[in-house]
């Protein structure tokens, strides 16, 4: 597998984009240690460079990358400046309503998001699965109940938004710039992850849920047979057949 198509470690990814920024924010923020403007910058620089590097890595631009990096940007550019905490508070409800504004929208251009995000050769065996619709006449059908997924995938977007605005809002009391304020935003970066992601997380499990149960009726497969990993699989074992 080539290094461009060789699937993110979810360690390392939480790891950079959550962990190491966190402990920095929260315990190096001290006037004895990095001091709150350091601890900022170092703590959100490791999550930009990351997403930066997986960028240059892929060759692609990537819709949701792109935004990742400008949040995390501007965190730090908001902290630095020493901005109201609203101004942070409306940042982190703008960036998932942003994208799910986008993908809703998106639904009435050649180029659906939903189909980039999930229906995906990481995922699915496309070719197989479009081949399948056509073969039992549903292709049309599974456009029209797509629609209905989107805005079921969008709304996890929209959850997103407001329940990150209302963790800014609690968690940041402090005076930007302090001590207290980094540390602050440090504790609400990893309790983010909490409050927020594990809705948003059933949310779209309900969606994924609901998109195999339409493939596996529009098409008569079985999902294991749509499945690239299964497809993978299949190849891999081929030739120890041999």
């Amino acid at each position: 597998m080539s290094e461009q198509n060789k699937p993110e470690n979810p360690l390392i990814s939480i790891g950079v984009n959550v962990v190491i920024p966190v402990a920095i924010l929260s315990l190096l923020s001290k006037e004895k240690y990095l001091g709150p403007v350091w601890a900022l910058v170092v703590g959100l620089a490791f999550p930009i460079a990351y997403g930066l590097r997986t960028l240059i890595r892929d060759r692609k631009a990537d819709f949701m990358s792109i935004l990742g990096i400008i949040s995390v940007t501007l965190t730090g550019v908001f902290g630095i400046l020493k901005l109201p905490p609203e101004y942070i508070a409306i940042k982190e409800a703008a960036i998932p309503l942003i994208i799910g504004l986008a993908i809703v929208a998106s639904l009435w251009t050649p180029f659906p998001l939903i189909k980039k995000i999930l229906m995906t050769p990481q995922l699915f065996d496309v070719e197989r699965l479009t081949s399948a619709l056509k073969a039992k006449g549903t292709t049309g059908e599974f456009e029209k109940r797509l629609k209905g997924l989107t805005m079921g995938f969008a709304s996890s977007f929209f959850l997103s938004a407001v329940l990150n605005y209302g963790l800014a809002k609690i968690m940041l009391k402090s005076e930007p710039g302090t001590e207290a304020f980094t540390a602050e935003l440090g504790k609400m970066t990893g309790m983010s992850h909490i409050v927020v992601l594990i809705p948003c997380m059933v949310v779209m499990f309900i969606v994924m849920n609901k998109l195999f149960n339409t493939l596996i009726e529009l098409t008569g497969c079985k999902l294991d047979d749509l499945l690239a990993a299964h497809h993978r699989e299949k190849a891999a074992a081929e030739p120890n057949a041999e």
